[in-house]
């Protein structure tokens, strides 16, 4: 009988790490204040974000934070396959949008409405510009 490999856990030390990583890698790109960070990681006490960024890691993130996580890298992977270079993808999220769903203001300040819907819509946004 083959061996099975075990299946990453969704809290494991390694998927966590990369997450946080990924995350403040993103935030670098796009040039976010720390307001900003802990709104789209759904605001977690000052001190955890503070120890989260030193360290790029935590002992367990929650399902919310995760999946915010995986939203933003989600729009940050489709900006760079839509837009033609890494300066104006990395500048897209800024930069004003008469797309419906943003009515003229940016894809930042949509995000930035705290819940995980709004990163969702985003996201979505994108992949449908996509195909």
């Amino acid at each position: 009988m083959a061996e099975v490999s075990p299946q990453i856990q969704p809290n494991s030390h390694d998927v966590i790490a990369a997450a946080l990583q990924a995350f403040f890698n993103i935030s670098d790109r796009w040039g976010l204040t720390t307001t900003q960070e802990r709104i789209l990681l759904g605001e977690p006490p000052a001190s955890t974000f503070f120890k989260w960024k030193a360290e790029k890691n935590a002992r367990r993130l929650g399902r919310d934070t995760l999946e915010r996580i995986s939203y933003l890298v989600g729009i940050y992977k489709a900006l760079h396959t839509l837009l033609p270079s890494v300066h104006s993808a990395d500048e897209w999220v800024k930069k004003p949008n008469e797309a419906p769903l943003f009515g003229g203001d940016t894809a930042l300040n949509r995000m930035l409405g705290g819940n995980v819907a709004d990163l969702a819509e985003v996201r979505r946004y994108l992949d449908a510009q996509r195909g």
